[in-house]
């Protein structure tokens, strides 16, 4: 979106949200005598709950200025109540990083409607959290991902699985291209948590147990998670191969859902 454009849609939202936000919701106090002549809040209202100077915040809502920190942001969206969809909207909007959204993903408790997503998949699949923690997975790929998915962690971690276990070499076939690309992978994947104290510590930790994870992340190859085609030395059913799909879940942009559905073999 062209910045010009950008900067008046996001002053166009703003003063909407703020019309339908009344002041009870805002925690003002109902004003006993007269009428209001805005709707919701005024703006000098918004500017004083978020800390920010009227002059300011009029400008932002007339598209006049693109110099808002994410934290000015977060507190407008707090002083309009903005439930999750619209402050992604607003942040998206601003191009900007909701400083919030780690916290709020971390606390965030997986639907069990994912969950039965994930289950009544008869190809293998799992779901994938921001550190690649499979937080879900389903019996067939239990059955295929020997030595990580069949372990019985709570939360076992695709990365250290790769980099960390012999199983991994020995079940992936062309396993020193996979693992390169994993990371790259994991670095698109992970652009907007490169100062997050739980990635970093992962990253220091692959980077103690595998060379090849330390040259590969220290390359800052990025690539996107694409799929295609995936190929198995399985130690009971011997090669297997897959045609990876994957998806984004819509109200929790933080999981993935990896699917690996059985390619059919070519024609004799």
């Amino acid at each position: 979106m062209e910045p010009d454009l950008a900067r008046r849609a996001l002053g166009a939202f703003l003063k909407s949200q703020r019309e339908q936000t009344a002041p009870s919701q805002a925690g003002l106090p109902h004003l006993a005598h007269g009428r209001r002549r805005t709707p919701g809040l005024r703006r000098e209202e918004v500017a004083q709950l978020c800390g920010i100077s009227v002059t300011w915040y009029t400008w932002i809502e007339q598209g006049r200025t693109d110099s808002v920190s994410p934290q000015a942001l977060a507190r407008i969206a707090d002083a309009l109540h903005l439930p999750r969809a619209k402050r992604a909207y607003l942040f998206e909007l601003a191009g900007k990083k909701d400083p919030a959204l780690p916290e709020q993903q971390a606390v965030a408790v997986i639907a069990p409607e994912i969950l039965d997503v994930v289950g009544n998949f008869r190809a293998p699949a799992y779901l994938l959290d921001r550190y690649w923690n499979a937080v879900a997975w389903n019996p067939a790929a239990c059955k295929l991902f020997v030595g990580w998915l069949d372990q019985g962690e709570a939360a076992p971690n695709l990365l250290r699985f790769m980099f960390a276990r012999a199983a991994a070499q020995a079940l992936t076939i062309d396993w020193e291209q996979r693992a390169r690309r994993l990371v790259a992978e994991f670095r698109a994947d992970s652009a907007s948590l490169l100062d997050d104290p739980d990635l970093l510590a992962l990253v220091e930790e692959l980077s103690a147990a595998s060379p090849l994870f330390k040259r590969a992340w220290h390359l800052q190859d990025v690539v996107e998670r694409e799929g295609g085609e995936r190929r198995f030395q399985h130690p009971q059913s011997g090669e297997l191969r897959y045609r990876q799909v994957n998806f984004r879940v819509a109200n929790r942009p933080d999981l993935k859902l990896v699917t690996l559905m059985p390619d059919a073999p070519a024609p004799g």
